[in-house]
């Protein structure tokens, strides 16, 4: 058996380096790079090791362990989780600053591999700088943190255990079942020893998508009902759009006149515009999405987890007699909510069901009341988003001039806060492509971030990236990445002076305003940040203006920009869309001295008694 003489490190690498992935006929590597901040813990073995393959296999310098990752797995999902991203860090703090961005990826089923260094596998230094000493154990380092946010955890102690691990850390990140983080933690000292490796571990190999077919009993089921509903109604989740499964649901709803509402990550399934589309599903709801949901007698779930935001903490769907039909990738998930399962690939799964369904067509009632639920809401959604001369716009008034500005290439990133709320109502998206939110974790602090992954997933996109002030100040340092690498970002600052999404919660629960708005916090000196000067600081193009007729203006100028442009706008903390919307269920004190909340308690109870456990 041929074999070469190499160190762990640089087996890793050009093992790495020898995964690809096929894209519309073209064969490109799986992995678009390694995002690396060294330490101690990886400079001298992974370090040395990518010096020599940047050709192959480039090596992008960030700012921020967390932000690297968020990266990452952003560039993941933009590429629907056929390319990734892996990221190396040195033990101890910068290997758990990216426990968050870990939980994020096991969250959102998002493929990244992270490569935390450890501690010397031969104890010989012990404790070595940055070590975590359990008293108990002395195998336990700070990277056991990222056994519960992992798919597959490995610790490397010897060398030739990477002839095992990667292939298995490689399943996971391209099975779409098991999708998730793999994580590989390398003892530094192992990083540089040498192994006779076999020559056939670094041999190319390109990786296919599993596409697991339906059960034909579990179809026949899922078939039968859809065929004798007379109100029924599509979710379509993020996996339908991972499966490129989009003109599948397309082709579904057209052929059997079903309306099509949408999640988080699977809105643009459907353009804003077609028939069929009746917008975000949920909490953060269109009222036509919502109306439909309520009364629908089979709902059909596409790709989804159904977490609480899309079925308004389980009191959506309120028709008594309601069938749900879960088609999902995972067998974990399609059971979920007491649902009929289908267990199937998304594309898949949506073209034996247009099989089975045809000749079926939803009732002509249910698709004329689908047309004016949609067309009453396209008014509500042109009233909240258009153009105002306040002083202080709304959310909805900023990303309604964006939205105007972003053109047929723009996609938009977001994460947590009160705009993924305003976006996943009123952003009008034109396909998968113009929208990108990360809400299933709602992490404060992915946009910038994120933004940049999409940037280098899709660099012929005009990313642009709305986010709050909270968020900025929490995450802010790849705006100097993205101006480093060329990635140009087009940046909205919301201005609202403090935490206004979670403002608004506190005092929906009787809650008094307390520690979210800057003003209702205790300050010895009153906060004035600047942010169009702290984002110049970092290379970028930055200005602030005043109301949405100079944002308009500012968005013009952006587009023209060389760099990273960053528009900061100053906005209303309480104003947000009316009109849409559902409950959710945030525990409100049983007991309290303040009024408002017994009176908010009393609508929590009344609340509580439409949930429907099973659903």
């Amino acid at each position: 058996m041929a074999t070469l003489r190499l160190t762990a490190a640089q087996a890793m690498v050009r093992f790495l380096a020898a995964q690809y992935t096929e894209i519309d006929g073209e064969e490109l590597p799986l992995f678009g790079g390694v995002f690396a901040i060294f330490g101690h813990g990886n400079v001298a073995g992974l370090g040395e090791a990518l010096y020599h393959a940047q050709a192959d296999l480039p090596t992008y310098r960030a700012h921020n362990e967390q932000g690297m990752a968020h990266a990452a797995i952003a560039y993941a999902k933009a590429n629907n989780r056929r390319r990734m991203m892996a990221c190396t860090t040195s033990i101890g703090p910068g290997a758990t600053n990216m426990v968050t961005a870990a939980a994020l990826a096991h969250v959102n089923r998002l493929p990244v591999l992270l490569i935390p260094g450890d501690t010397f596998a031969n104890r010989r230094p012990d404790p070595v700088l940055q070590q975590v000493e359990d008293f108990a154990g002395p195998t336990v380092t700070a990277n056991d943190c990222f056994r519960p946010v992992s798919r597959y955890f490995d610790r490397i102690t010897r060398p030739e255990q990477l002839i095992t691990s990667l292939p298995q850390a490689i399943n996971v990140l391209t099975d779409p079942a098991n999708c998730g983080p793999a994580t590989i933690a390398f003892s530094q000292d192992v990083q540089a020893e040498a192994y006779d490796y076999p020559e056939s571990f670094f041999e190319k190999r390109v990786h296919h998508p599993r596409r697991i077919r339906p059960d034909a009993d579990e179809l026949a089921n899922a078939i039968a009902l859809l065929k004798g509903a007379k109100k029924p109604f599509v979710i379509a989740g993020g996996g339908a759009q991972y499966a490129d499964g989009t003109a599948e649901v397309k082709a579904l709803a057209e052929a059997a006149g079903l309306p099509v509402g949408e999640t988080q990550a699977g809105k643009g399934t459907l353009a804003w515009n077609h028939p069929q589309s009746v917008g975000a599903v949920g909490v953060t709801g269109t009222s036509a999405a919502n109306d439909l949901a309520a009364e629908a007698d089979v709902i059909l779930a596409v790709g989804t987890r159904l977490q609480d935001f899309t079925t308004a903490s389980r009191s959506l769907f309120q028709n008594p007699n309601a069938k749900l039909i879960q088609l999902n990738v995972t067998a974990f998930d399609a059971i979920k909510h007491g649902a009929v399962s289908l267990v199937a690939d998304a594309k898949a799964g949506l073209a034996e069901l247009l099989d089975g369904l045809e000749g079926y067509r939803a009732p002509a009632d249910w698709q004329a009341k689908t047309a004016t639920v949609k067309e009453a809401w396209e008014v509500a959604c042109s009233e909240a988003t258009g153009a105002s001369d306040a002083e202080l716009p709304s959310d909805a008034q900023v990303l309604g001039a964006v939205n105007r500005q972003a053109g047929e290439m723009g996609t938009v990133v977001c994460a947590a806060g009160g705009l993924p709320g305003e976006l996943h109502k009123n952003w009008r998206a034109e396909g998968p492509d113009s929208y990108h939110l990360e809400y299933g974790f709602s992490c404060m602090g992915y946009e910038i971030a994120g933004g940049l992954g999409v940037k280098m997933a899709k660099p012929e996109r005009d990313v642009t990236v709305m986010v709050g002030d909270g968020s900025y100040m929490m995450m802010n340092s790849e705006i100097a990445t993205s101006v480093m690498l060329g990635h140009k970002l087009t940046i909205v600052v919301l201005d609202n002076r403090g935490y206004g999404c979670i403002n608004r919660l506190q005092q929906a629960c009787g809650g008094a305003g307390f520690n979210n708005l800057l003003k209702d916090a205790n300050h010895v000196v009153p906060s004035n940040i600047d942010f169009a000067q702290h984002a110049g600081s970092m290379g970028a193009i930055a200005e602030k203006v005043s109301g949405i007729a100079e944002l308009e203006a500012a968005l013009v100028r952006a587009k023209s920009s060389d760099r990273t442009h960053v528009i900061v706008i100053d906005t209303d903390p309480l104003t947000t869309t009316g009109e849409g919307g559902a409950w959710w269920d945030v525990a409100v004190p049983e007991v309290s001295k303040r009024a408002e909340v017994n009176a908010a308690r009393a609508n929590y109870v009344t609340a509580t008694s439409q949930q429907k456990v099973d659903r």
